[in-house]
């Protein structure tokens, strides 16, 4: 009796530590599992993180990666010159003021207007603080027309922030206060093509011949096709 009870305990007892030892093995396993869940966790996390750093620096200056479409300024009549509070107009860019001129993205276009067959003058210091020495990553330096293109990150930069840094409003029925109609039109032409809808949607590319004309039919002819840049733009 004592013979049989004995070994029905040893058996209980093996059970036990059968189970015991599957108890431990579960837990292994699990612990390994939410290791590794965590671990991937982890490297997910920093692999956002690290795409949302790097795509930071394309705004970490304030600029952003896609140009504003539009322009806002006053419609007055020609000539236009510079506004005196640069800062703000650039602000109303979307565009930030800079210490220096950068050279990540370093391009120069040309801007021609044309009003009833008379050459408009792009003033110089659009996008430019005399006072404090600071510019836009868009800004002209002269009255040449070039327009500059100096920014510290990748970016693209529109004609409608060009005129909204300059305090002239363009859209496609007008520029400024020159507004279509009585057989007048607002042509935008980019290396001598005519470009259709809203010419403040322009972007700025390198040696773009920029031609914005009012005028009649007849003053649509032969508009500017390109520009001689000067060496080392």
């Amino acid at each position: 009796m004592t013979s049989g009870s004995g070994k029905a305990r040893r058996a209980a007892e093996a059970r036990k530590a059968v189970e015991a030892q599957r108890k431990r093995e579960r837990r292994r396993r699990h612990l390994f599992t939410y290791s590794m869940v965590g671990l991937v966790v982890l490297i997910v996390a920093g692999v956002v993180l690290a795409l949302s750093l790097t795509g930071s620096k394309a705004t970490a200056s304030g600029i952003p990666k896609s140009p504003a479409v539009t322009a806002e300024g006053a419609a007055t009549q020609p000539p236009w010159s510079a506004p005196t509070d640069a800062t703000a107009r650039v602000a109303a860019a979307g565009l930030p003021m800079l210490g220096e001129e950068g050279n990540v993205e370093h391009i120069h276009a040309h801007l021609d207007v044309i009003a009833n067959g008379q050459a408009v003058s792009v003033p110089a210091d659009i996008g430019i603080d005399a006072t404090t020495g600071q510019l836009s990553p868009l800004h002209t330096h002269d009255t040449s027309g070039v327009v500059h293109v100096e920014s510290p990150v990748k970016a693209e930069f529109s004609l409608g922030q060009l005129f909204t840094e300059w305090n002239v409003s363009l859209s496609a029925d007008h520029v400024g206060g020159l507004r279509a109609g009585d057989g007048k039109v607002l042509q935008a032409y980019v290396n001598g093509k005519a470009v259709q809808g809203d010419p403040a949607a322009i972007v700025l590319h390198a040696h773009d011949e920029i031609a914005l004309v009012y005028g009649t039919a007849a003053q649509q002819a032969n508009p500017p096709a390109s520009y001689s840049f000067p060496a080392g733009l």
